[in-house]
């Protein structure tokens, strides 16, 4: 993009920021005539997506700053309004972010400037409790202010509706639409707001109702009233807001919680750990380290806005052993459904939900014990709009659900993944198996002996800024230009094009519809049902791979196969994109 473009959208920039810290920022490369960083900051606008902004911290239009937060809330309260709704609202929480709570004050003064009751939370709360709370108090929409487990230099912003789910098409596409149209944002004074009730401040109340509705979702409350004290969890919050929910509905649960206290209290700057992602043994490892010594049976960790959870467990020899999502997974919905079996809580038409790249191990164990499967679309979002079509047609009652990159839903009161509930379960199962003599790691073989060994391995191939952007569509333009015939020498029998909404026969050429909605997803089967997924990412700058493969047979003979044939397929898929 020319120079003088740039400088021009810069200056236009500071007259439209309205806070003086990213304006100063954009001030001081104009000063400076730096046109490189310039050019990052607005060689594009940051894109609202179909669930909202996410992006780097600073001034400038391709970045989380005051403006675009504001522009993109009165892009959704011009949406809201022009249904017609009467009394419309909206819930507003935020994580523990750096300038988390200033956007979500922004968010709040622009929805209630248009007319749109603000109910905000006083301070950080999860992004389920956002959900909850968007249905417990009949909110039109809702918006929590986060990156999830992005690195502390990012923020963004994700958008619910009435069903506190993310929103979904047509809501989304409509946002989006007239994103792109704001030409006034509109402003209000906060305390004046307060004061007259257009913004209502949030708190205990809501928390009280959240926690309780994860507690009732224990299956064998008894087991833990009465064993609670038999399982010592070690819990980090990793700096986000996880600390209060899962503390206080393990505790009041009769769960004793020991926290890593360097890392329990909120700090955008998450200084203990490279990223605040529990999906990684570094981000885990303060809790480990504090189980080893506390003698502990499980290590649970959230990210900042405590929708996902990763969990650690010892092995036989004492030692510490990650368990994937996946896996994780596979254990809650092998204990959610054996127990409601067991206990004779199983709804008549059981359901369990997953996403397109998840283990199906986990489908296995659900039908197993009569459930019917649903697959959809990467993102949580897809999840909720499958429980609402449950609802709506009466035809299936939601049991679980899941993707593989850590997010579990148990229940339907929240419409997004909750590590504050999955939390709760993971303790319960593992008390569970314990009382039945067994460890987490035991029951996972015993798992893998009846259903078959999985093993998914996650390539991620990071392009950073405006080349990298274009690399990435370069990559998916040349898989689908020229289709790979194999993999590590295994024949590719299927490729799923979800763009297309088609899947074709490497062998026939034959083609079938996809009945899910449209998205950049290439999927690859291989003769052996090992499936390759090439997706780029919705959040961050980077295209991923997911593999996952499987064999049936002796545990160690199978774990030994598919290990190799994991390996050789990302060495493959690496040659391939070059």
């Amino acid at each position: 993009m020319d120079q003088n473009v740039i400088i021009e959208k810069a200056k236009a920039y500071v007259q439209a920021e309205t806070n003086t810290f990213f304006r100063g920022q954009v001030e001081k490369l104009i000063a400076e005539n730096n046109i490189p960083e310039l050019t990052e900051r607005f060689y594009q606008d940051l894109e609202f997506g179909t669930g909202g902004l996410r992006g780097e911290i600073g001034g400038g239009y391709n970045r989380i700053n005051a403006y675009t937060i504001r522009k993109a809330t009165q892009a959704l309260a011009n949406y809201v309004l022009s249904l017609g709704i009467e009394n419309p609202s909206a819930a507003v929480a935020c994580d523990s972010r750096n300038f988390s709570d200033l956007f979500a004050k922004e968010t709040a003064k622009v929805l209630a400037a248009n007319g749109i009751k603000a109910y905000l939370y006083e301070s950080l709360r999860p992004t389920p409790q956002l959900s909850f709370t968007v249905r417990e108090l009949g909110c039109t929409t809702g918006v929590v202010v986060t990156a999830s487990h992005n690195p502390s230099k990012y923020n963004g912003y994700k958008v619910y509706w009435n069903d506190g789910c993310q929103v979904t098409p047509p809501h989304d596409i409509k946002i989006v639409e007239l994103a792109d149209k704001v030409t006034e944002i509109k402003d209000i004074d906060f305390d004046a707001a307060v004061k007259s009730g257009a913004i209502e401040i949030i708190g205990e109340a809501l928390d009280n109702k959240y926690i309780d509705m994860v507690k009732g979702l224990s299956i064998r409350p008894e087991l833990i009233r009465s064993n609670g004290k038999d399982v010592k969890v070690v819990f980090t919050p990793l700096h986000g807001a996880g600390n209060m929910p899962v503390a206080r509905a393990l505790s009041e649960m009769g769960i004793d919680v020991i926290f890593v206290k360097e890392q329990q209290e909120p700090n955008g700057d998450f200084p203990t750990v490279p990223k605040p992602n529990p999906e990684e043994q570094s981000a885990l490892q303060m809790a480990i380290d504090l189980a080893k010594k506390e003698n502990a049976d499980l290590v649970l960790a959230t990210d900042p806005d405590a929708d996902r959870l990763g969990i650690a467990v010892p092995d036989a020899n004492g030692e510490w052993v990650l368990i994937t999502g996946n896996q994780l997974g596979a254990l809650l919905s092998d204990y959610i459904f054996s127990a409601k079996k067991e206990s004779n809580t199983m709804p008549a038409k059981p359901a369990f939900v997953k996403t397109i790249v998840t283990t199906n191990l986990q489908k296995k164990i659900a039908e197993s014990y009569g459930a019917t499967s649903f697959d959809v679309l990467t993102g949580f979002k897809y999840i909720g709009e499958k429980i609402r079509e449950f609802e709506a047609e009466k035809s299936y009652d939601y049991c679980f659900g899941g993707e593989e990159s850590y997010g579990y839903l148990i229940g339907t009161a929240v419409r997004d993944k909750d590590a504050v509930s999955a939390s709760m379960m993971t303790a319960e199962l593992c008390l569970y198996h314990r009382s039945q003599g067994r460890s987490l790691l035991t029951q996972l073989e015993t798992i893998w002996e009846k259903y078959g060994y999985y093993q998914e391995a996650l390539i991620n191939m990071e392009f950073e800024g405006q080349a990298g952007q274009q690399k990435i569509g370069e990559i998916m333009k040349a898989l689908r230009a020229d289709l790979p015939k194999e993999l590590a020498g295994i024949n590719v029998c299927c490729v799923k094009d979800y763009a297309a909404r088609q899947a074709t026969s490497m062998k026939t050429g034959e083609t079938e519809a996809i009945d899910l909605p449209k998205s950049n997803v290439l999927q690859f089967i291989l003769e052996d049902e090992t499936i390759v997924t090439a997706r780029p990412s919705g959040t961050e700058p980077k295209i991923k791979f997911y593999v996952s493969a499987s064999q049936m047979g002796k545990l160690e003979d199978a774990r030994s196969a598919v290990a190799k044939k994991v390996e050789a397929i990302e060495v493959a898929l690496k040659a391939l994109v070059g």
